[in-house]
């Protein structure tokens, strides 16, 4: 649990299906209702296994709240970054728990010019467990040359 940074404005833009209609807005700002259903739909699209998720977003502080129960840590972290990694959000509040507790990945901020090789020869010492990387980043990255420069990802022990 705790508060995760990430770069807003820079993250993939969502589209996912908001879970319930919200007021309408103005075409160029959502409500911080919209966007945290749309939060919320991402992470069910993603298939993301999660008990009693709820989302919650706060515009004025750019901050999404997650609650809920995971079975693994893994989960946990995947659900951070999908919220994490969208062009809102700039926080995310982690008040999710967790049935089986083990050790945390490490967090990366993709640099320009990154892939997944570079990244995994500065932590692995071989470019060659980029696949470890990409692995443990799924279903958020579609294909190993699916990152972009401010993307945070899970980089396993």
């Amino acid at each position: 649990m705790g508060l995760f940074d990430f770069v807003k404005g820079i993250g993939k833009k969502n589209t996912a299906p908001a879970e319930q209609q919200a007021a309408p807005a103005t075409p160029s700002e959502p409500s911080a209702q919209e966007i945290a259903n749309k939060l919320l739909g991402h992470i069910k699209a993603l298939g993301l296994p999660v008990a009693g998720l709820s989302v919650s977003y706060n515009g004025d502080s750019d901050l999404a709240t997650v609650k809920g129960q995971v079975q693994t840590q893994a989960d946990r972290e995947k659900i951070i970054l999908a919220v994490g990694n969208v062009d809102h959000v700039a926080k995310v509040d982690d008040q999710l728990t967790v049935a089986t507790p083990s050790a945390e990945s490490k967090f990366y901020t993709v640099k320009s010019g990154d892939n997944l090789s570079k990244i995994s020869k500065e932590f692995y010492g071989d470019a060659n467990q980029y696949n470890k990387i990409f692995e443990a980043n799924r279903p958020l990255l579609k294909n190993a040359d699916d990152i972009f420069p401010g993307q945070v990802l899970r980089i396993p022990q």
